[in-house]
């Protein structure tokens, strides 16, 4: 591998790679909107409808890249704005002047204009490359909005109206069995949340061990849920481990629905939290059993149309995520991989964990889902409408390992554990 033969060299070997990933990104732009052109080409050219046209497309640009439906979206919009509404930005990002980040920043902060705001925008910016040296994501940001609110002050009053429609909570797993809570609200009811907080923090503050930031952080909890951070809070949780993991025979990942993958000491705790002082629990156990090979679990089936709750349950524990490559959203739907109408059976080897995106991409002409069982492993093909053939396979049963140990050894560990 060829490196800098000193510091200088290195320091122009970095910028001239960041301008390489920049022009790279305008190939992937224009090939985008190339395949974009032919595929509209090809649907009107069959007389197809036009409210199904382009169905599947941003699921199939997103597999192509090695991401997710959701990306894949934003890849293929991001296409169609540079190669066909501004092309002085593209022009820059072909150079390596402007960064794929902030050229992105662009089309966000434009989607919302006509065409013709987004083109002068678009030249009031990157039509002197010379002023985009040096420029920051955040003035890219700022002259962006700046120039938005002056061509078009009607259509920022009314996206301000519509957004509030967009208000939500999220969560997602942070590190070190953290999680980051986002809520996204109207400006004016942002702030005031946050002024709350730190107004109570501010008169707080010094009387405790708790830094700023932690008396927030509790603030926002008691006040949501009514009870003090250091009371237990009584929710329900879906828990998935092995019953190895469970009895303390060893440490095999468990794994908490919404959250992800959690150590097996967090997973026991969760566990001994649900018993109370009396001895009684709300935990119930479901009994799975997993091939030793390679952890695969045994099928189930059910002669009805619809996935009956048992197998839902089964088929999500299974396959965790999004079966489709690159995706690994949340599983939100279970479908037939092998479409119903056409004989498709009603059975965990037939049955696909889907996000919603991957779902509705698969209905459109040209998507193919190959299910076989390949040496006792289920393996599905999704072939796309340009036969571009990606593969997948479920992830081993939470907590398996294959057998490392001989049964006598198996047998005197559990003994050693229980006495």
């Amino acid at each position: 591998m060829l490196t800098g033969a000193d510091e200088a060299e290195s320091v122009c070997r970095l910028t001239l790679l960041e301008e390489i990933k920049s022009a790279c990104t305008a190939a992937q732009v224009r090939e985008t909107a190339n395949l974009d052109d032919l595929r509209a080409a090809d649907e009107a050219a069959r007389n197809v409808p036009h409210q199904g046209r382009g169905r599947g497309l941003a699921a199939e640009v997103g597999l192509a890249r090695k991401v997710s439906p959701r990306k894949g979206s934003q890849c293929l919009g991001f296409a169609r704005a540079l190669a066909h509404e501004m092309p002085h930005t593209l022009a820059a990002l072909t150079d390596g002047v402007l960064t794929e980040w902030r050229a992105m920043i662009l089309v966000r902060e434009t989607a919302y204009l006509i065409r013709e705001s987004r083109e002068e925008i678009d030249r009031r910016i990157c039509g002197d490359r010379t002023a985009l040296t040096g420029v920051s994501d955040r003035e890219i940001e700022v002259l962006a909005k700046r120039h938005a609110y002056e061509l078009e002050p009607e259509a920022v009053a009314a996206r301000k109206s519509k957004a509030g429609k967009d208000r939500h909570v999220t969560v997602r797993p942070a590190p070190d069995l953290m999680t980051q809570l986002s809520a996204l609200l109207p400006m004016t009811e942002g702030i005031a949340v946050y002024a709350a907080l730190k107004k109570h923090a501010d008169s707080v503050v010094g009387t405790d061990s708790r830094n700023h930031a932690q008396v927030m952080a509790d603030t926002l909890v008691e006040r949501v849920t009514g009870r003090s951070v250091a009371e237990p809070t009584p929710i329900a949780v879906n828990l998935v481990l092995s019953e190895r993991s469970l009895l303390g025979l060893d440490d095999a990942a468990a794994e908490l629905q919404g959250y992800g993958p959690i150590p097996a000491t967090v997973a026991r705790l969760l566990v001994a939290d649900s018993v109370t002082a009396a001895g009684e629990t709300a935990s119930t156990l479901r009994k799975l059993y997993a091939r030793p090979s390679d952890g695969a679990l045994v099928a189930m089936e059910s002669r009805a149309r619809g996935f009956p709750p048992a197998l839902v349950q089964y088929i999500r524990m299974r396959d965790q995520r999004c079966r489709t490559p690159y995706c690994g959203a949340p599983i939100a739907e279970i479908d037939h991989a092998r479409p119903h109408r056409r004989n498709g059976p009603t059975s965990a080897v037939n049955a696909d964990g889907t996000c919603v995106i991957h779902n509705r991409a698969k209905e459109a002409p040209g998507w193919f889902y190959d299910v076989r069982v390949v040496d006792g492993v289920r393996v599905i093909d999704v072939i796309t409408p340009t036969e571009a053939r990606h593969r997948s396979v479920p992830p081993p049963a939470i907590g398996h390992t294959p057998a490392a140990r001989s049964g006598v050894e198996t047998r005197l560990i559990q003994i050693l554990a229980a006495s």
